[in-house]
């Protein structure tokens, strides 16, 4: 199979298309004939060799995590899927060898679901990574109809999707973004707010009796933001532990799961939920991809179709 490999840790110049052997399939494993991957800060992270002391990867590793596809085989004991089986997941192994940009991906169950109906591959393959990861903060932080809620970096790629989740929840949404972002922002139900000085005062304008909970998706707002938080209130966060060790809340890392694809899925198929792709690269400009990732300078996910 035709696949992105890298052999040593680097910039985005260490990526290129090789052939390799098709993935080996496990019991509890279906192998996806991949149609779209997406790029997240984490790939290009793991490629310059920066979470070498938090995640195993084996070279010359395939990257990737998101997938979107249909099964082309499936294991001894996967009764949850038949070939044929339009998919979508957060492919994270316990190491990083065997990833998604590549024609074939050998896929744990659990880290699949039904791609949702209403969603391209390209636009599935969007969701994973982020969708799960805005999920799974609401989740922990116990976001219900009727609270008010800050969500920093909201028009990023986890941010876009929890302000949206929130909002479907019964939430008021209050969310940071640069003042380019404000109309996007708008037009999904939130009141933004501005980075930079006085961003305190601003949010204590919208909610002078505080905010119910903070999600942060950026970095750096933890201990200011908990001075924001109404009594009861709580704070996750994606980027800082202090949120749990010092402040109380939640510190959350994005894990595989069916049942939070399903609830995805759901959302997006009754018309609740939306993803927006910036940019579209073939499999052979991958490390493209990773530029244009590593740049910052896109609102919504670059995908890679193959």
């Amino acid at each position: 199979m035709r696949a992105i490999t890298y052999a040593q840790f680097g910039s985005a110049d260490v990526l290129e298309l090789t052939e390799q052997p098709d993935p080996h399939i496990g019991p509890d494993t279906v192998v996806v004939r991949v149609r779209a991957a997406s790029v997240n800060p984490v790939d290009w992270k793991i490629r310059e060799g920066y979470l070498q002391g938090l995640i195993d990867t084996e070279l010359p590793a395939i990257p990737g995590w998101d997938v979107a596809g249909v099964v082309e085989q499936v294991g001894l004991d996967t009764p949850e899927y038949q070939v044929g089986d339009e998919v979508y997941g957060y492919v994270r192994k316990d190491t990083v060898h065997g990833g998604t940009f590549a024609e074939l991906v050998a896929a744990p169950v659990r880290t699949l679901a039904r791609k949702p109906a209403s969603l391209s591959f390209e636009e599935a393959a969007a969701v994973p990574l982020a969708g799960l990861t805005a999920y799974q903060a609401i989740q922990r932080a116990g976001i219900k109809d009727g609270q008010t809620v800050l969500v920093h970096a909201a028009a990023g790629g986890v941010g876009a999707f929890a302000v949206q989740i929130a909002k479907a929840l019964g939430a008021r949404v209050i969310g940071t973004a640069s003042e380019g972002n404000h109309e996007f922002l708008r037009g999904l139900g939130v009141e933004p707010v501005t980075y930079g000085d006085g961003l305190a005062d601003r949010v204590r304008a919208l909610a002078p009796d505080g905010v119910d909970v903070v999600l942060d998706f950026v970095g750096g707002v933890v201990a200011d933001s908990a001075g924001l938080l109404a009594d009861g209130g709580t704070i996750a966060s994606i980027t800082d532990p202090t949120a749990r060790s010092e402040h109380g809340g939640h510190y959350v890392w994005v894990r595989p799961s069916t049942a939070d694809l399903d609830a995805l899925t759901a959302l997006f198929d009754a018309g609740k939920l939306s993803v927006e792709v910036a940019q579209v690269f073939d499999l052979a400009d991958a490390a493209d991809a990773h530029r244009a990732n590593e740049s910052g300078h896109t609102r919504g996910k670059v995908v890679v179709r193959v």
